[in-house]
């Protein structure tokens, strides 16, 4: 059991000290009543931004278990962006959530929620639960 439980800390921590950003962008997914409404917006807006600007890979991780009906927060690495890209991809982004939100059932559907003030530091992932690295944006459609 000590050998399980040592396997999964040395798994957990080569996961996050292998990060390469110290800056992330937080997007939360919360839920009024039926789930909270698909994270496709904004990974497809991902997909495109990093074929458009020639990225290898934004680096996402997802943070599950924040809530009963499937809560979650999406947080992207930013530090490998250029200021210009960093302001493109942030006015990209905020468009992509505003017209989730606007497209919603407002008495049924979650709410998806961005600050582009809110950042988060490596450190404050480190000590989060439930952090997974979320690889989807990586494969192509």
């Amino acid at each position: 059991m000590k050998k399980i439980g040592l396997t999964i800390g040395l798994f957990s921590c080569a996961i996050l000290f292998a990060q390469k950003s110290q800056n992330y962008l937080q997007i939360s997914y919360s839920s009024i009543c039926c789930g909270t409404p698909s994270d496709s917006p904004v990974m497809d807006y991902l997909s495109i931004f990093e074929k458009k600007n020639k990225i290898k890979g934004l680096e996402v991780y997802k943070q599950s278990g924040l809530g009963r009906e499937g809560e979650y927060n999406l947080y992207i690495g930013t530090d490998n962006l250029s200021k210009t890209q960093k302001t493109s991809f942030i006015n990209g982004l905020k468009t992509a959530i505003d017209n989730q939100n606007s497209a919603r059932a407002k008495n049924r559907d979650g709410i998806v929620n961005f600050s582009e003030t809110e950042i988060v530091k490596k450190a404050d992932l480190m000590n989060a639960r439930n952090l997974t690295s979320y690889k989807k944006i990586n494969s192509n459609k």
